[in-house]
């Protein structure tokens, strides 16, 4: 509190918060970190980092003293203690003190902690930023060759069961990405061409932007045939979304589908509509195939 021109005091101004900052470190190849993340490394305060050790041979390899001549203190903040650690930094972040996260590759919060983070400093009104780097996700999948105006990022494929997870993603159009240990790949791959069909396409990426990049580009099931000997490296999955189904376009098919949603509630004008809209089908074909 501060005394006012009349002597009574005034209350002080709010602490204003830290940013926290995500930043993407790249993901094998050094030489694609952009200037940006290595001025925001260097000018850090606090560094939240998955493996300490990583940053700093990371550091050492660019010529970089993480925090400059001040240095910078650096916290793991990894799976085991994402939790607790977010806490701790959310409470220097809320004290006025700028926060940078990184990974050990890639962005911070894809499939690696910060999502956490993120949401406990929306909801606390802390601001957020980044220093955009790449990602393997987008990476494999431009590498893929395999449609991509529209895909989805699935992660990793859980350990337990698969065969019901594949089998409720077979019907998705969009390009899917997933990740993948090497020491898993060959039963994932397995348990795919199981799930979407041996003859869907996919491409398998390996050591993105390192010495031994590799791109295998080939159906399921001659990938998971392949994949049964030794492979190595950090690796992510491309697969092809599902073809597109058979569109029924006779008035008995138009007929029953308007037909089965009437029976599930809908007016027939309502019925009508969302037939023609799924089946990309003039409204007034539908309307005359139910009506006959």
């Amino acid at each position: 509190m501060t005394a006012g021109p009349s002597g009574s005091e005034e209350p002080r101004a709010a602490q204003a918060p830290g940013t926290l900052t995500l930043a993407g470190l790249p993901i094998g190849n050094g030489d694609d970190a952009p200037p940006r993340l290595l001025r925001a490394l260097e000018g850090a305060g606090i560094i939240a980092a998955e493996d300490t050790r990583r940053l700093r041979r990371f550091a050492a390899r660019a010529g970089l003293r993480l925090g400059g001549e001040a240095g910078a203190r650096v916290v793991s903040y990894y799976d085991a203690n994402e939790a607790r650690r977010a806490e701790e930094l959310l409470n220097e972040l809320a004290a006025g003190r700028d926060v940078l996260v990184v990974t050990d590759a890639g962005m911070p919060g894809v499939s690696d902690p910060g999502y956490r983070l993120v949401a406990a400093c929306a909801e606390a009104g802390v601001p957020v930023t980044s220093v955009p780097g790449p990602t393997a996700v987008t990476t494999a999948l431009v590498l893929s060759g395999l449609p991509t105006d529209r895909f989805c990022f699935e992660g990793f494929a859980p350990r337990k069961g698969r065969r019901a997870y594949f089998a409720d993603l077979a019907a998705e159009r969009r390009t899917m990405v997933f990740f993948e240990s090497p020491h898993r790949l060959a039963a994932t791959l397995a348990a795919m061409a199981e799930g979407f069909g041996a003859d869907r396409r996919a491409a398998v990426c390996r050591e993105l932007t390192k010495t031994y990049e590799e791109v295998r580009r080939a159906p399921l099931g001659d990938l998971a045939e392949w994949a049964r000997g030794e492979v190595r490296g950090e690796i992510t999955v491309v697969v092809a979304g599902a073809a597109p189904a058979a569109v029924p376009r006779t008035p008995e098919d138009l007929a029953a589908a308007v037909a089965e949603r009437e029976a599930g509630g809908l007016s027939r004008k309502d019925a009508v509509r969302e037939v023609a809209r799924e089946l990309g089908v003039p409204k007034r074909e539908v309307y005359d195939a139910a009506h006959r």
